[in-house]
């Protein structure tokens, strides 16, 4: 990454700062790093390239807000092994009955 994307994203992170906005950092490509900011209803991903670009990705609340419920929908859509919907209940049921 050469110097003038640097000082970019460190120009961007003062800013954020100044503006008392919260980021993390994250780096998901080879030639990209990811700044991270979650505002009350949004979550921004700015991702600086290597060769000067800028992409930001843009993800808005509904407003509704669910319940634990709601877990299980995240391991049905996105597991990768059908035993970790069976471990997860487990986990759970141990959890609460330690309680």
């Amino acid at each position: 990454m050469k110097s003038n994307e640097f000082d970019r994203i460190l120009l961007f992170l003062q800013r954020l700062g100044k503006q008392a906005i919260d980021y993390s950092l994250a780096h998901h490509r080879d030639e990209a790093v990811m700044v991270i900011v979650a505002v009350p209803g949004e979550r921004w991903e700015i991702e600086f390239l290597s060769d000067g670009s800028v992409e930001v990705e843009k993800f808005f609340s509904n407003g509704e807000i669910a319940g634990e419920e709601a877990l299980s929908e995240l391991f049905d859509r996105y597991s990768e092994r059908e035993e970790t919907k069976g471990d997860l209940a487990q986990k759970i049921e141990l959890t609460n009955a330690r309680k």
